[in-house]
């Protein structure tokens, strides 16, 4: 393996600015990649620890009459604080490590979420009930552990100094020129389906988040880049680029929630992550191999094994999101359909209880101590009672009308 990847790098030339030899150059392009997945991995980590204490702080103050409550407790303050800093490793990670080796180890917060949600449960299980559970879960894990060591190991070795005419010069480069145009098409295509005819599938959705987050990764590598030169004494700032791909990196990860956000209010969590990850890792590093070359100068061996890394931390992704739990829909008020002669609450323009536009987080409900005018009594419709003597066919009971004041 290490013959063959020796090999691969006596073939590949070396860089204009850098006079050293091929061997020194390995050791500090293995270096780099291994740097640059260290903070990959501690990011991602990093992060969904942070999203999980957030969300048991949330879950503790459930009920609560205060809707910010949350903004108290250390607990959250503390997620909060892990979130940033998991995220500025993973930013400064693209700096290091080419593309197409950040972006698949993103299945890390995949796997410490399934292990974190496995030991924040508060139910007792017998040990087969709890392996018949959580089987495929331990499953997936290990797969997308086999599957990360096979992309870390496999990863390709393309290193480039991230200034601003090699940027310029790859933005303008016929590949990518290309691969924009293509890219421009289907994101329109997808674009027209979603919003006038209503394709409100799953893969369409996640295709155009895919599609936007590409560029992202794209524009995020070029920043920070960029910016760790600029740290290092070679000032890179000064290029108008920066702030072009500054500006591309900021709206395309606005518009990148905006669509998830869409599809989580559809589709079930599990399956946006498990699809979301599949397209997005698949989308990401082909754009990275189009605008930073990464696999030039890769034997063939080894970019199958990364792709085999690529499939196997795939499925595992997939193992991992198929074995949690659907969320129930919570209903705010107990619902009326058994009760003869009451009006369904879901019935149009038939409410019986008010309804609130209000979101109900965790299940934690809104404190609505300050409207009484409209929780009055439902008002039903008073039915006549005829007293002749030959009213067979009336109705056998009457409704009674109440009024606020009753």
């Amino acid at each position: 393996m290490d013959r063959a990847r020796g090999a691969a790098l006596q073939l590949r030339p070396l860089s204009p600015t850098s006079g050293a030899d091929p061997s020194s150059e390995a050791s500090f392009s293995y270096k780099e990649n291994l740097i640059g997945a260290l903070l990959a991995i501690f990011g991602h980590l990093v992060v969904s620890i942070a999203l999980n204490l957030q969300k048991y702080c949330h879950i503790r103050l459930a009920g609560s009459k205060d809707p910010r409550a949350y903004f108290k407790t250390k607990t959250w303050w503390l997620g909060l604080l892990l979130l940033l800093l998991g995220e500025l490793g993973v930013f400064a990670s693209y700096a290091f490590a080419p593309l197409s080796l950040i972006v698949p180890l993103s299945a890390v917060s995949v796997i410490a979420s399934a292990i974190i949600g496995i030991i924040f449960i508060k139910e007792k299980w017998k040990p087969k009930d709890f392996l018949r559970r959580y089987v495929l879960s331990f499953v997936g894990c290990g797969l997308a552990i086999v599957g990360t060591y096979l992309l870390v190991t496999f990863a390709p070795n393309s290193h480039e100094k991230m200034t601003g005419e090699n940027i310029t010069r790859h933005l303008v480069s016929w590949p990518f020129l290309l691969y924009m145009l293509v890219e421009i098409i289907l994101f329109c295509l997808l674009l027209y389906f979603y919003k006038e005819r209503n394709a409100n599938n799953i893969i369409v959705i996640l295709l155009l988040v895919a599609l936007l987050g590409s560029m992202t990764v794209v524009t995020v590598k070029a920043v920070a880049g960029m910016l760790v030169l600029s740290i290092q004494g070679n000032l890179q700032l000064d290029y108008p680029i920066f702030y072009v791909m500054f500006v591309c990196m900021v709206a395309t990860a606005v518009y990148q929630a905006a669509f998830l956000s869409q599809a989580s209010q559809m589709y079930d969590s599990s399956l946006i992550a498990s699809v979301g990850y599949i397209l997005s890792t698949t989308i990401a590093i082909t754009a990275g191999a189009v605008f930073y070359l990464d696999f030039i100068g890769e034997d063939a061996l080894h970019i199958c094994m990364f792709a085999l890394g690529c499939l196997i931390a795939f499925l595992g992704v997939f193992l991992i999101t198929r074995n949690r739990k659907k969320a129930i829909p919570f209903e705010p008020y107990i619902s009326m359909d058994a009760m003869p002669g009451m009006q369904n609450m879901h019935d149009k323009g038939m409410t019986v209880q008010p309804d609130l536009k209000a979101s109900f987080s965790y299940g934690a409900l809104e404190n609505n101590d300050s409207i009484s005018e409209i929780c009055a009594p439902a008002t039903l419709p008073v039915m006549q009672e005829e007293h002749s003597s030959g009213a067979a066919s009336g109705v056998p009971y009457r409704v009674l009308e109440h009024t606020k004041k009753e």
